[in-house]
Parts: structure tokens; C-alpha cells; sequence
């Protein structure tokens, strides 16, 4: 029987994101704390708390924190009009930076932001001061916890890994997983269980039609 859902690879640790990926989709909508550096028009009812009122357009006054979703945030970015500023979230910020460099392993992801990797490559999108410290974090980070995200899935064969992945990011999670089915499919083979190599239907259709040009 055929899957349902065949798993499109997320594209957010490039430029853009992949809008055919879920993985991306939720991503997307994660909130990011902003500061309007303008006043924005005919956005207050969306916003009630922080609108002018009708007597103003129903605009957000300029300096305004909000939390947009990510997807929202880019929309509206732009360095040369200045519509808005972003205010990078804490575990992005320097002190979380420190304790990523210590010690990676220790730090629960998927409690901090499930989309760890993925969302902090976006976070470059809006030219910040630290982005070059913020690209550094996450690839040490990546690093230091990949080896034993790997070793974790090698010896960890029919146990309960649900206290162990609970604490990976998205991406993590995928690494693990891929790392299971390896393992899995190493045992199968070790076994003799492996399903065995045959021809393609292009070759069969090939010998067949070969078969029927000898005989006429």
C-alpha cells in the first residue's frame, strides 16, 4: 500500500523555505518579537491592544512590540523603508550562545524551539549585527551534538528512545530516525531478511522483446 504523505526535505536552512515541506509550513508560523519602526496602517484590528483606534486608521503606533509569525516578519522587513525591527528571541542571544559553546548536549531543543536549526537560518534573513555569532552558534552546535544523536541511534536497537528524542529538534529527530532505519536495515541484511535484487521491468521488457525477435 502506498504512503499517504510522501516527506518533502525542508528547505529553511537555506534562503528560503520550502512551502511543499510541512516541516517548513509550522516553522513558518513561529512567533518572532518585533518593534515597529513606523506607524503601520489599517493592522490595529489585528492587533487591538496596541491599535490607535479608528481616529488613527486603526494604525499600530511606531514603536510598538509585537510578535509576529516568521513568514509575517519577512513580509514586512525591508532595510531601506525601516517598517519594522527584529529583536532576536533568547535562546539566539549571546547568553544561550554561551551555554551552547560549554556544553550543547545538555540544552533541551524541542523545549526551546522545535525548529532550532532551521528557524535561527532564517533569523539571517534580517541583517543583524550578530548574525555572523548567531551562523557560528548553530554550527558548533550542530557539532557538538551530532556524534552522539549518531551513536545514540547505532546502540540503541529495539530500546525506548522516547526520553532521548524528546529533547531533539526537528532536524535532529530526522537525523535519529535515518540512523534507526540504517541500523534496521543492516540487521535485516545481517540476517538474510534484506529483500533481494531484481531486474528492472525495463530489463525484462528488453529480454522479451529479444526473445520474440530470435524466434520470428
Amino acid at each position: 500500500m502506498s504512503e499517504a504523505y510522501f516527506r518533502v526535505e525542508s528547505g529553511a536552512l537555506g534562503q528560503e523555505e520550502n512551502f511543499l515541506s510541512l516541516d517548513d509550513i509550522l516553522m513558518s508560523h513561529e512567533k518572532l518579537p518585533v518593534r515597529t519602526e513606523i506607524p503601520i496602517p489599517r493592522l490595529g484590528a489585528f492587533f487591538p491592544e496596541r491599535s490607535g483606534g479608528a481616529d488613527t486608521d486603526n494604525a499600530i503606533p511606531q514603536g510598538s512590540k509585537l510578535e509576529l509569525p516568521l513568514w509575517l516578519a519577512k513580509g514586512l522587513f525591508d532595510n531601506k523603508r525601516r517598517i519594522l525591527s527584529v529583536d532576536l528571541p533568547k535562546i539566539y542571544q549571546e547568553g544561550w550562545r554561551t551555554v551552547f559553546s560549554a556544553d550543547a548536549n545538555v540544552v533541551d531543543l524541542h523545549k526551546m524551539g522545535p525548529h532550532f536549526y532551521g528557524f535561527g537560518s532564517q533569523l539571517l534573513h534580517f541583517d543583524s549585527p550578530e548574525n555572523a555569532d548567531i551562523s557560528q552558534s548553530l554550527l558548533q552546535t550542530f557539532i557538538g551534538r551530532f556524534r552522539r544523536i549518531m551513536d545514540s541511534s547505532q546502540n540503541a536497537y529495539n530500546e525506548d528512545t522516547s526520553a532521548l528524542v524528546a529533547r531533539l529538534d526537528e532536524m535532529e529527530r530526522g537525523l535519529f530516525q535515518t540512523g534507526q532505519k540504517g541500523l534496521n536495515d543492516f540487521q535485516c541484511w545481517e540476517k538474510g531478511q534484506a529483500s533481494q535484487i531484481t531486474a528492472s521491468n525495463l530489463v525484462q521488457n528488453y529480454k522479451k522483446r529479444k526473445f520474440t525477435d530470435m524466434e520470428n
